[in-house]
């Protein structure tokens, strides 16, 4: 299923992600030499309706057409089938974002490909790895991390003043690189903003003439640190709706304005059909559903239990049922 390639595909600066299968039509490693010797590691479209990062790759690479890379990249380019109809994943795929090593083996094709990756990764000697995401709601463009380690912060703060320290969900591309050199996960807003493509080509660019990372730690005024404690889902069986209409719980109508924003006890998201029960889960990093500690229905609104800060909330139900309906985050004292 894996490409790997030595040099830039032809068309590669003219395509569309939509396009893209056209010139590569698997999932493809592209390993670029430059003057450093180890490489920087990029993935791309893990998500296939996730754009940004081609148009940053394809920023970046133009301006080094008649002289070297500052460092060897290899850019890792995943699952072009969903590109190719602007989707995160086909129906019969898994998310290329949760089948890398560490993940909850099922013998899947897709696993042992991204083992390969980080395999062939490993023997060049990474020097740091970048996986660039959208997302679909309002969010602050923001770096997401899974070591507390300076050198991990020094990647996240070169990207955004903004960093979410997780461990769950396991099998992500950030993840199985954390072994082997600083990673960092970059949210970059909703498709199709053109500020949101010039921001993550700066960051590659600013990557790729990294000499060290430094050994002086990040100052506690340049870091705002969160930690996620629950990844909150919607069972299959629950009926959703948003704004209006007939379902399980109708979410209010501008839910994703409330993404990192600290909500009071008693916040209403939404309304619950009479008779039904709590409407969502929300896994610990333990696997264990806290949504009670969290959550509470009065008087068929459900609403925030305590003081919390939601991330990626989204309006869309596709990307809800594939993923997640948001995360839920809490400050993490950092003193630098």
């Amino acid at each position: 299923m894996l490409n790997i390639l030595d040099q830039l595909p032809p068309g590669f600066f003219e395509t569309t992600a939509s396009e893209l299968h056209h010139i590569v039509n698997s999932p493809t490693l592209i390993h670029l030499q430059g003057r450093r010797a180890e490489p920087l590691f990029v993935s791309i479209l893990l998500h296939g309706n996730e754009d940004t990062g081609l148009k940053a790759m394809q920023q970046v690479l133009s301006r080094y057409l008649s002289k070297p890379l500052p460092r060897s990249l290899s850019l890792f380019i995943g699952n072009v089938s969903a590109a190719s109809i602007r989707v995160r994943r086909l129906d019969n795929q898994p998310d290329y974002n949760r089948v890398w090593p560490g993940c909850e083996p099922l013998g899947l094709p897709e696993e042992k490909m991204m083992a390969q990756v980080v395999e062939d990764m490993r023997v060049r000697r990474v020097f740091a790895s970048i996986d660039i995401h959208n997302n679909t709601g309002l969010n602050p463009h923001y770096a997401c991390i899974n070591r507390l380690d300076q050198r991990f912060f020094q990647l996240a703060n070169l990207f955004s003043r903004i960093a979410v320290y997780f461990v769950r969900p396991i099998g992500i591309q950030t993840m199985a690189f954390a072994d082997l050199c600083p990673s960092v996960t970059v949210e970059c807003g909703k498709v199709g903003s053109v500020a949101s493509d010039d921001h993550a080509a700066s960051f590659i660019e600013a990557a790729l003439h990294l000499d060290h990372f430094p050994l002086h730690p990040v100052t506690r005024h340049d870091l705002d640190l969160y930690h996620t404690v629950a990844l909150v889902k919607v069972p299959e069986t629950t009926s959703i709706a948003f704004g209006s209409g007939e379902a399980d719980i109708v979410f209010e109508p501008d839910i994703d304005h409330f993404n990192f924003t600290e909500l009071q006890a008693g916040t209403r998201l939404g309304q619950v059909l009479p008779g039904c029960a709590m409407p969502i889960q929300a896994f610990d990093d333990d696997g264990n559903d806290v949504a009670a500690n969290y959550f509470e229905i009065r008087h068929g609104e459900l609403l925030t239990r305590q003081p919390i800060m939601p991330a990626m909330l989204t309006r869309l139900e596709r990307i809800i049922r594939q993923d997640c309906l948001c995360y839920l985050m809490e400050n993490l004292p950092y003193e630098g």
